[in-house]
C-alpha cells in the first residue's frame, strides 16, 4: 500500500466511528490548545517585560540613599544618608555616563476645575527626559533656565490630560498641586509601567526646584530622593558603577574602610533576572500543557487497542489477500497520526481564538508565534507516532489464521 491508500483507509476508518473519533480527538485538542496558548502566554510575558524595560532606556542605574551603613551607625556618626543635586551634577560630569538626573517625588493633591485626585508628582531636571527617553506628544519640555528660575510649569501624561481636561487641549491650562498653580506646557507620548510602579501616561513632572520650593518644602532644598544615571554606550556598566561609587564616596567624605551610605541599583541586572524568571515561567506553562497532551495520547493508545480488537477479522482478511505486516502497521499508525494532527489543527485554532480574546478583554497582548504552532504540530505528530506504535505493532503481529477464527 502506498501513502495515499494508507491515508484514504485511515479517513474511512475514522468516518465509520465518528463519535468515538471525535471523543478521542478531544483529548489532543485540549492538550494542543493548552500547549500553544501557554507557550504564547509565556512568550508574551517575556516580550511585555522587555518592552517595559526598554522604555526606561539602556544601561540605567539608580543611586539611592542608604547603603550598607545601619541606622545605628549613622546615628552614632550624627549623619543622615542623603543625596543632593550637587551629587547629580558631579555624576553628570563623569565621562563614563551619558548623564545623571536627580528626582524628588511624593503624593500630592492635584486639582483642575471640579476634578481632583491624589497623584504622584515628580520633580526632575531636563536631563531626566533624555535619560528615560521620554518624548512629548504635545507642547514642549521645561528647560534648564526654567529649573534655575523654579518656574511653576508641569508636563503631564496622556491619562492625566484626559482626566483633568476631558480631552480638551491642556496646553496653557493650569493644574493646581497642593493649591499651587502649575501651567501645563507639554503632554508626554506613550504609556507603560515604570520601575516605580507608575504609568508613563499618569506622570506629573515639574522642575525639581519648583517641587522643592512649593511641594516637598524640605529645610534642605538641595536634597533629592534618588539619582537616575545612564552609562555611556561602549563603557562596561561595572566600570561606570565604580566611577559613581568613587565620586559619591569622595563627596560624602567616606573613609576607605567605611561602608557606603548609598546604594547603586543596576537595571540591566533586573532585566536579566526578569528574563530568567519569565523563561522559567514559560517552561513551566509549557510543561503543564504537555501533561494534558500526554493524557490525550494515553486516550489515543486506549482507543487504538480497542480498534485493533474490534477489527481483528478485518486484519486477518487483509493479510490473507496479500497485505504484509508492515502494511497493517502503517495503516493503524497513520490513523493515530491523522487523529492527532486533526486534533492539533483544531487545538491551534482554539488557542488562536483564546489569544484574541485575552488580547481584547484582558488588556494584555498575546502573540501566537509560528514557532509555537510548529512545536504544537510536532508534538501532535510525535504523540500519534509514540502512542499509536504499540497498537499498530500489535496488529501487525497477529496471525491471519487466528484473526479469521476470531469471533
Amino acid at each position: 500500500m502506498n501513502l495515499v491508500q494508507v491515508l484514504i483507509e485511515s479517513f474511512r476508518s475514522m468516518a465509520a466511528n465518528r463519535l468515538r473519533t471525535a471523543l478521542t480527538m478531544l483529548g489532543i485538542v485540549i492538550g494542543i490548545a493548552s500547549v500553544v496558548l501557554l507557550l504564547a502566554l509565556g512568550d508574551s510575558m517575556q516580550r511585555f517585560i522587555s518592552k517595559q524595560l526598554q522604555m526606561l532606556g539602556t544601561n540605567m542605574v539608580y543611586v539611592m540613599p542608604g547603603g550598607d551603613r545601619t541606622a545605628a551607625q549613622r546615628a552614632r556618626e550624627g549623619k543622615v544618608a542623603v543625596l543632593t543635586q550637587g551629587d547629580a551634577e558631579a555624576l553628570n560630569a563623569l565621562p563614563s555616563l551619558t548623564g545623571a538626573a536627580p528626582a524628588l517625588q511624593g503624593n500630592f493633591k492635584v486639582t483642575a476645575g471640579n476634578e481632583n485626585a491624589s497623584s504622584m508628582v515628580m520633580g526632575v531636571t531636563p536631563a531626566m527626559f533624555t535619560i528615560r527617553n521620554w518624548k512629548v506628544d504635545q507642547g514642549t519640555l521645561f528647560s534648564e533656565s526654567d529649573v534655575r528660575a523654579s518656574a511653576r510649569l508641569v508636563v503631564i501624561g496622556q491619562k492625566v490630560a484626559d482626566q483633568f481636561f476631558y480631552r480638551a487641549d491642556p496646553l496653557g491650562q493650569f493644574l493646581r498641586i497642593e493649591n499651587v498653580a502649575f501651567q501645563v506646557v507639554g503632554v508626554l507620548a506613550g504609556e507603560g509601567r515604570q520601575t516605580d510602579g507608575t504609568d508613563l501616561a499618569e506622570q506629573i513632572l515639574v522642575p525639581i526646584t519648583a517641587a522643592s520650593a512649593n511641594l516637598v518644602k524640605s529645610p534642605f532644598p538641595q536634597n533629592v530622593h534618588y539619582i537616575n544615571a545612564q552609562g555611556r554606550p561602549g563603557v562596561a556598566m561595572t566600570d561606570a558603577i565604580e566611577d559613581i561609587k568613587e565620586v559619591i564616596r569622595s563627596r560624602h567624605r567616606i573613609r576607605v574602610d567605611d561602608p557606603d551610605d548609598f546604594r547603586v541599583q543596576n537595571l540591566n541586572t533586573i532585566a536579566e533576572t526578569a528574563n530568567k524568571i519569565t523563561a522559567g515561567v514559560a517552561l513551566l506553562l509549557g510543561l503543564i500543557g504537555a501533561i494534558s497532551l500526554l493524557v490525550g495520547g494515553i486516550g489515543i493508545m486506549n482507543i487504538m487497542l480497542v480498534s485493533v480488537t474490534e477489527r481483528t477479522r478485518e486484519i486477518g482478511i487483509r493479510m490473507a489477500i496479500g497485505a504484509r505486516p508492515n502494511d497493517v502497521l502503517m495503516q493503524f499508525l497513520a490513523e493515530a497520526v491523522v487523529i492527532c494532527l486533526a486534533g492539533g489543527l483544531v487545538g491551534i485554532a482554539i488557542a488562536a481564538g483564546g489569544a484574541v480574546l485575552i488580547t481584547k478583554f484582558a488588556d494584555f497582548e498575546v502573540y501566537l508565534t509560528i514557532s509555537a504552532v510548529m512545536v504544537a504540530c510536532g508534538f501532535a505528530t510525535a504523540v500519534g507516532v509514540f502512542f499509536g506504535f504499540y497498537p499498530a505493532r500489535r496488529a501487525s503481529r497477529l496471525l491471519p489464521v487466528d484473526c479469521l477464527r476470531y469471533e
